[in-house]
Parts: C-alpha cells; structure tokens; sequence
C-alpha cells in the first residue's frame, strides 16, 4: 500500500465523514488522486463508503495499531515488552514472517503485530478470517534455552494466558476448547498457532500466533457460517461495548503471552495444567474426535501432561495429539 494510501487511511480511521476537497488539502492531492487513493484503500478489502457531494468514510472507527502505543501501555501496566515490536500494515501472515526471521536469543522475543492479514491461517491449513479493524492478530517469536517440560502442551499453556487475561477485563465466561481455541458461551472468540523449532538437546523456537475477533461485520459471520466453521464470537459483543481500544489490549495479551512463556521456561506445563482444566470448556462433555482412522465419539476428560487430548471411549481412555484430529461436541 502507498503512504499516500495510508495517510487517507489514517484520516479515515475516526469513522466521520470527510470531504473530498478537505482530504485533498490535507495531502496535498487533487480530488482526483483521493479517488483514485479510495479505490487503492478498497482494493485492499477496506470498505469505505462514497456518499455523494458529501465525501468519504469508514463503516466504522478503526483505533489503528501503533508499536509505540502499545509499548507505552503495556509499560503503564507493569509489563514492558520486549525493543522488537513491528506493526506491519499489510503482511500474507505474522507467523510466517517472524518463523521465516531468524530466531530471537534466549529469554527474548520478537513481535509483528498486523493491520492487514492476507494468508492468516488457523490449524490444519485452515485460513484465518480477520477483515480489516475487525480484529487483533499478532505472533510472538520466543527461543528456550534448553527444550522445557511438556513442551508439546505449550499450546494450551499460552491459551491459559489468552484466557486469563481475558478475565482480567471482566470477561468471565471465557473458556478454551482443546486444543487452540477461545471461546465465550461455546463460540469461537479466537484462536493460537503454534510453530515449533527444536533442536535435540538444546534450544527451542516458537512462533506464537494469536487471532482474536474484536468487531466482526455480518458479511464475514454469513461466511464463516457458510464454510462450516465453529459458531463464532466477538469481543464487542461478548464485552457489551466496552472492550478496550485495539492497543491496549495489545499491550494486554502480548505481555500475557510474553509471561507466559518465561513461566514455561521455568515450570513446563505442571504451572499451567490444573488452570487449563478450569477452563476446558468441553470438561466431561461428550464429543466427536474427527481423525483420519474415523471417528471417535466418547466423553472428554480433559489433557494429559503433554497436551493430549484424553477420551473415555467404551471404558478405556484415549489419547489425541491436536496435529492431525478435529474436535467437537457430539450431536445427539
């Protein structure tokens, strides 16, 4: 995207209606070149509306990401993040690109936080939805200086922390579904994607990913609905209006995640295991585990200290790992 496009963005983001000719004084274009930047901007996925003689505007504000911000407000709360902090505006996914990075030394981290997502994706290959201001998505870079405990179950470790911190904010009924997701009232609120490095021995490497739905408009609902995916949710709803702007919460999950990871480095998954069995959301329900054998249909009992997923199955437990099986709950 041009800067020219950005800096129209950036007057955008407060949701009111602009003129054109006040847009083009603003920067220094003619009235021309702001349509032409508009086209730009929707071509992008940016809705704006066009309301004739009148001029341009978003559907809605759009607190837009700032690195600086959301150092200074996670500093504000006690929990300074790490010098490498990126907002990218327009990426194919966060993940890819700090995996692709070389990895940051022990005990520090890296994070890119995105605007734009092009290729966000969820476990199994699936993609990650997150149309423009809708959401939060970012990922964290982490290296361990000897490979912890449990490592495998870092996933639902850093969901703990998603949740937690989530709770903080007054957003009780937060709860996790095994093995990534987030949820409020058994809808999808977001999700993690981990990517691991190891070396035998020796360091290991996560990229930590985390997709969060702030404010999803209807057009993208209809077409989650549409592919099948879990019910979803959203911050705006499930907060009644009063979740915190883009940055601050931010600031919020990112220094949740960052502590989490250093707690990991220290006690494995024993710190994380009995808060995670608060939290399971499918605790002693029935469900259906779809893997490429068939499927499995019995009564979850919660993860094991590796992170898997554990199955009473005609009076015998079962043991899932998340890299190849779908979980639900079962249909009557």
């Amino acid at each position: 995207m041009t800067a020219r496009a950005k800096a129209l963005l950036a007057r955008l983001a407060d949701g009111s209606l602009h003129s054109g000719a006040d847009l083009a004084d603003q920067l220094g274009v003619s009235r021309a070149a702001i349509w032409k930047l508009v086209a730009e901007l929707r071509g992008r996925g940016i809705a704006v509306d066009s309301l004739p003689r009148r001029g341009y505007r978003l559907p809605a504000p759009v607190e837009l990401l700032d690195a600086q911000r959301i150092a200074g407000a996670a500093a504000a709360r006690g929990g300074p993040l790490p010098a490498t902090v990126e907002v990218l505006f327009e990426i194919d996914s966060t993940n890819t690109y700090l995996y692709a990075a070389a990895s940051p030394p022990p005990g520090s981290a890296r994070m890119a936080f995105a605007e734009i997502q092009h290729a966000g994706r969820g476990r199994r290959g699936r993609s990650w939805l997150a149309p423009f201001g809708s959401g939060l998505t970012f990922s964290v870079a982490w290296t361990f200086a000897e490979t912890p405990p449990g490592l495998p179950a870092l996933g639902l470790a850093l969901g703990v922390a998603v949740a937690e911190a989530l709770r903080g904010l007054g957003l009780e009924e937060v709860r996790l579904k095994w093995p990534n997701d987030v949820v409020w009232r058994h809808r999808k609120l977001g999700g993690l994607l981990l990517q691991l490095r190891t070396e035998s021995g020796g360091p290991a490497s996560v990229v930590a990913g985390l997709g969060l739905n702030l404010s999803l408009p209807p057009a993208s609902r209809e077409r989650l609905k549409s592919e099948g995916a879990l019910p979803v949710a959203d911050l705006d709803e499930a907060m009644a209006g009063n979740a915190p702007g883009r940055n601050a919460l931010a600031a919020i999950l990112a220094a949740a995640l960052l502590a989490a990871l250093d707690e990991f480095a220290r006690c494995g998954f024993g710190a994380f295991a009995p808060r995670w069995a608060t939290l399971d959301a499918l605790a002693g329900a029935r469900v259906r585990v779809t893997q490429g054998a068939g499927d499995v249909e019995g009564e979850a009992r919660g993860a094991d200290a590796d992170g898997a997923l554990l199955v009473a199955v005609d009076g015998r437990i079962e043991r899932f790992h998340s890299g190849d099986v779908s979980l639900r709950p079962a249909t009557p």
